[in-house]
């Protein structure tokens, strides 16, 4: 089959469009999804995971009827605390009944039966319990997670958006334990913040991410 000059121009420029499409699609990131929204108020409010000790949490150990060995300490950076009869004992990973039954198991070395109680006075945890906001915001923070806690709980904790924020091109990363990928998320915190939009307040989990960007105006 023959075909023409106009006839062969016309299939050039069609093949031409169709690579061009493709090298589109194949550089051009999804569209991050949307979460669905939650309400300001959880109907029942529900315990959280159960809390694992991070890096520079303060813990009191206490050891019933020997004072002498309860002590106030605050987790090295190294994830490890030391108190009396016990030295460099592995703290963070661990729940606080782990931790007290692993310094029951250490001091019943020295005394007999030890009972042991590990009290969380002040939390840092660990990244994987926290939620992190960065970028234009009033005071980028970590924050430990609370149980139920949403968008605005963490927006009323950072003090809000700064004055250059796009909020409406803030995006949450979520890291998914299961798969173990990375999933990201669009968030609309200017409708939630600014223009009252409940439906732009979603659930947050232990170790999201929020990444707020400046607005290019």
């Amino acid at each position: 089959m023959r075909f023409g000059s106009g006839s062969r121009g016309l299939t050039t420029l069609a093949l031409a469009s169709m690579m061009l499409a493709g090298c589109g699609g194949a550089g051009s990131g999804a569209r991050p999804a949307a979460l669905p929204s939650a309400a300001f108020v959880a109907k029942a409010e529900q315990p959280g995971e159960q809390y694992v000790i991070g890096p520079l949490d303060s813990l009191q150990i206490f050891v019933w009827r020997n004072p002498e060995l309860s002590a106030k300490v605050q987790v090295r950076p190294d994830g490890r605390i030391t108190t009396p009869l016990v030295n460099d004992m592995p703290a963070v990973g661990k729940t606080p009944a782990k931790l007290a039954d692993d310094m029951k198991a250490a001091l019943g070395e020295y005394i007999k039966d030890p009972i042991v109680s590990v009290i969380v006075e002040n939390f840092s945890g660990t990244f994987s319990q926290q939620v992190r906001i960065v970028g234009a915001t009033e005071k980028p923070a970590s924050l430990p997670y609370r149980a139920n806690m949403t968008l605005l709980d963490a927006m009323i904790a950072v003090g809000g958006l700064s004055q250059y924020a796009a909020g409406n091109r803030a995006r949450l990363i979520r890291y998914d334990r299961a798969t173990g990928k990375q999933h990201e998320y669009q968030l609309k915190i200017n409708r939630l913040l600014k223009s009252g939009d409940a439906s732009a307040n979603v659930k947050l989990e232990p170790g999201d991410v929020i990444i707020i960007p400046e607005s290019m105006f």
